[in-house]
């Protein structure tokens, strides 16, 4: 399964994103405002540049005595950003985010921003995946 189908499941709107010049601040409350755990952070042509999570907002608070609305995401964000695209499959983007230790990856097509993937998107479709399986095994058994 690729991230293009997560995303037609997921059946969310806009990506939640801000531009590099915005401060913590107004991340954490883009975050609260649409109930997500990561904004991405996109250059002024859109591109996306790194991202904030909650985990960055809250190293970050627990580091440092600064308001939030003093303090650009830019200095805050994670900067080397892995990218999926419609074609990255499940499998590739959980061993990722294993090995990197993250919870979300931006997927891209054709240079546009066309989605934010959670770990938890990818847990909720593999086990809709396991439990289809196991229904078909099941079915399979009682036949035999």
């Amino acid at each position: 399964m690729t991230l293009k189908r997560v995303l037609d499941q997921k059946n969310t709107g806009e990506v939640v994103y801000i531009v590099e010049t915005a401060t913590m601040l107004a991340a954490t409350k883009k975050m609260c405002d649409n109930y997500v755990g990561a904004v991405l952070i996109v250059s002024n042509t859109g591109s996306p540049i790194g991202i904030v999570t909650e985990r960055d907002v809250l190293r970050f608070c627990a580091t440092r005595s600064t308001e939030l609305d003093n303090v650009l995401v830019t200095d805050v964000m994670t900067k080397d950003l892995i990218i999926g695209t419609f074609d990255t499959t499940i499998d590739e983007v959980l061993t990722i985010m294993t090995e990197k230790k993250f919870r979300h990856i931006p997927v891209v097509d054709k240079g546009k921003i066309v989605g934010l993937v959670s770990l938890g998107d990818l847990v909720k479709i593999k086990l809709k995946e396991t439990s289809v399986e196991a229904k078909h095994l099941r079915d399979y058994i009682s036949m035999g």
